[in-house]
């Protein structure tokens, strides 16, 4: 399979789980797709839309949006070490948060990084951006409020805490979350130091200020 990405990008959320399963996939590095028209171009080809994480699968299936591939690539390894299953006490609160984190949070970024997609009035989007990064500030509240410890779900590490720990990485940064999500930025840095992500991490961030 071909994974579509770019370093720190949405994508680190698809290459994390893929390295914590060991399954072998062939990156396909994208430039900025916010800069560059070549780029885009060449994700619409398999993405009409342009975005990452793209999959292309063996059998040229193509699967997008991460959430659907995390569910997807539980199914097609047969584990559940990062997605519970159907039996699992945790599934609830797994799928409501997962679906949390990319129908709510997600679009922030979507908003705010280049509101000139969405506010065709140079002097509104300055505010426009303001109000959604405070917007997502008051989500990751929510999120903060319903998670546990060490792990989102408690005791079990999951997808969620791969989010976590990519998420975090963006806006407002880490600094913001370890002074107002405590819970949330011990669960991201838990995640950094799983001897097992030390390579994906590695191939996906500069290291943070100590």
């Amino acid at each position: 399979m071909k994974l579509f990405r770019r370093a720190g990008w949405g994508s680190a959320l698809v290459e994390y789980q893929l390295a914590w399963y060991r399954h072998p996939f062939e990156r396909v590095d994208v430039a900025d797709l916010f800069q560059s028209e070549e780029a885009r171009t060449f994700v619409r080809a398999v993405n009409p839309v342009a975005q990452i994480p793209t999959l292309v699968l063996d059998d040229g299936t193509v699967l997008t949006e991460s959430a659907a591939i995390t569910l997807w690539l539980a199914e097609r390894i047969g584990s559940d070490a990062l997605v519970p299953g159907p039996g699992a006490p945790e599934r609830a609160a797994f799928l409501r948060w997962l679906i949390f984190l990319v129908a709510n949070i997600y679009p922030c970024f979507t908003f705010a990084d280049d509101p000139a997609r969405f506010v065709g009035v140079p002097e509104a989007q300055k505010p426009f951006r303001e109000a959604v990064n405070a917007h997502e500030k008051r989500l990751w509240q929510t999120v903060e409020a319903a998670a546990g410890t060490p792990w989102f779900l408690g005791d079990r590490v999951s997808a969620l805490d791969i989010y976590i720990a990519v998420m975090t990485r963006w806006r407002p940064g880490r600094a913001w979350f370890a002074g107002e999500t405590p819970r949330l930025h011990a669960i991201a840095t838990a995640v950094e130091a799983l001897p097992e992500l030390a390579e994906v991490i590695a191939a996906n961030h500069d290291p943070l200020p100590a």
